[in-house]
């Protein structure tokens, strides 16, 4: 039986058998494993799926795959489908929770309801980022460096859903004059999306407060590039032209 949605498209948990090999030399042999998939239908027709982890939940950077190919290939795992959103609704819950927290300014007790999120998604990006926003908050910069550590590992922390959460967290980084972290945080975001004359200048910004005034002058020229109208990237290279740093 294959799960739908209230719109008659498919979502559910699905499961495929996979052959991997374990060990080498004389000692490898084959194995069989079952891995499961939180599945949803998008509008184009195309699959969305997520590997759940042993919490049961839809954890890390999601997959596509044809329509076709999930039903041809996995098996509808309906009795897994219900632990499986009620995992979700929980995180959901943390999450609102700590970002009420936070808000309040209540970073111990915002950072208790990130971290039950994180129990059960070590990869949740919401998750992440509130921890990493409320040790920032607290100059705790040694733990923030851990967290940081994970999110800049995350692809989809640099998705335009979280983008709210991306600015402000470049932002913090930016004001607790880490500027190591801050231009390795847009550097990386510039990996997946080259052509966001925003990052360029917030890349350019964490360059000049490294004193690198140079690769600032090519990240704001970048910028400049795609936004000849850019206000803030025209004063920084001005400055920067202006007081012979490059």
């Amino acid at each position: 039986m294959t799960t739908t949605n209230s719109e008659g498209r498919i979502e559910g948990v699905f499961s495929i058998e996979k052959t991997g090999k374990i060990g080498t030399g004389t000692t490898a042999r084959r194995v069989k494993q079952t891995a499961h998939y939180y599945c949803r239908e998008l509008d184009d027709g195309s699959v969305e799926m997520q590997l759940l982890n042993h919490g049961n939940v839809p954890s890390g950077d999601p997959e596509r795959i044809s329509k076709d190919e999930l039903l041809n290939d996995y098996l509808p795992m309906p009795q897994l489908y219900k632990e499986v959103m009620e995992n979700i609704r929980k995180i959901q819950k943390s999450i609102a929770r700590g970002e009420k927290f936070r808000k309040r300014g209540e970073t111990f007790t915002a950072e208790f309801e990130f971290n039950n999120a994180l129990s059960l998604d070590e990869q949740n990006v919401r998750a992440n980022f509130g921890v990493g926003l409320c040790l920032l908050a607290r100059e705790e910069n040694e733990k923030a460096q851990e967290v940081f550590q994970r999110i800049v590992k995350i692809d989809s922390a640099f998705d335009e859903e979280h983008k709210h959460l991306f600015n402000e967290y470049g932002i913090e980084l930016r004001k607790k004059k880490l500027a190591d972290q801050a231009a390795e945080y847009y550097g990386r975001a510039l990996e997946l999306t080259k052509d966001d004359e925003n990052l360029w200048y917030n890349l350019a910004r964490a360059w000049f407060d490294k004193e690198e005034y140079a690769k600032a002058a090519d990240a704001v020229t970048k910028c400049l590039e795609m936004n000849p109208e850019h206000e803030h990237g025209r004063k920084m290279l001005n400055y920067l032209n202006k007081k012979g740093l490059i």
